[in-house]
């Protein structure tokens, strides 16, 4: 199944179970994010630049969504 078939098929899924379109967006951004910084290895520089965003914004990201660096005490 092609990527935009099961990007399809999870949205149809959430629809069908009332997720509001406020958490569908709030839980893929969180896990998006999260991904990117595990990819990252921890690191908030690449991590953001990975993302397309500012450091300041996905430091506060991090801290709104409540993800765990690695390395990060």
């Amino acid at each position: 199944m092609q990527l935009r078939e099961q990007l399809e098929q999870l949205v149809d899924d959430m629809v069908s179970r009332g997720v509001r379109y406020e958490d569908a967006q709030r839980e893929f951004e969180k896990r998006f994010i999260a991904h990117v910084l595990n990819d990252a290895e921890g690191n908030l520089g690449k991590a953001a630049d990975l993302l397309g965003m500012h450091r300041n914004t996905l430091s506060r990201k991090i801290s709104e969504y409540r993800l765990r660096r690695l390395g990060a005490s």
